[in-house]
């Protein structure tokens, strides 16, 4: 399971809202390319593949493929704001890797359209 902190929903259902999809998933995945071999990426989308597993976080519904679901089960994102501006952070409590590049399983994000931390 993955969950959403309470700002993390109302950004991302805005977000939705802005491109006129309300009735849309938020697709949470990783993908190859950090230093540390892992990335998250996150996606608006309005399919369910075989396989997908979908839960529900404070009214956003997301899906997660079934190889993801492996490495980000109890993973929790949140929306952050800093001097730099606002952006989405996956918490994943059982990554074990780290670097200093944001771009690692345990660092950051690359969030495909909903922008990123």
């Amino acid at each position: 399971m993955i969950t959403l902190t309470e700002r993390a929903a109302i950004e991302i259902r805005n977000i939705m809202e802005a491109q006129g999809k309300t009735d849309a998933m938020l697709r949470v995945f990783v993908a190859g390319g950090g230093c540390s071999g892992l990335q998250y990426g996150m996606a608006i989308d309005d399919i369910v593949d075989e396989g997908d597993q979908v839960f529900d976080s404070h009214g956003v519904k997301i899906v997660v493929d079934p190889l993801s679901l492996g490495y980000i089960t109890g993973s929790e994102v949140d929306f952050v704001e800093d001097s730099q501006g606002g952006g989405f952070k996956i918490d994943n409590p059982n990554a074990v890797a780290s670097c200093g590049c944001g771009q690692s399983s345990d660092e950051g994000c690359g969030c495909g359209s909903c922008g990123c931390h």
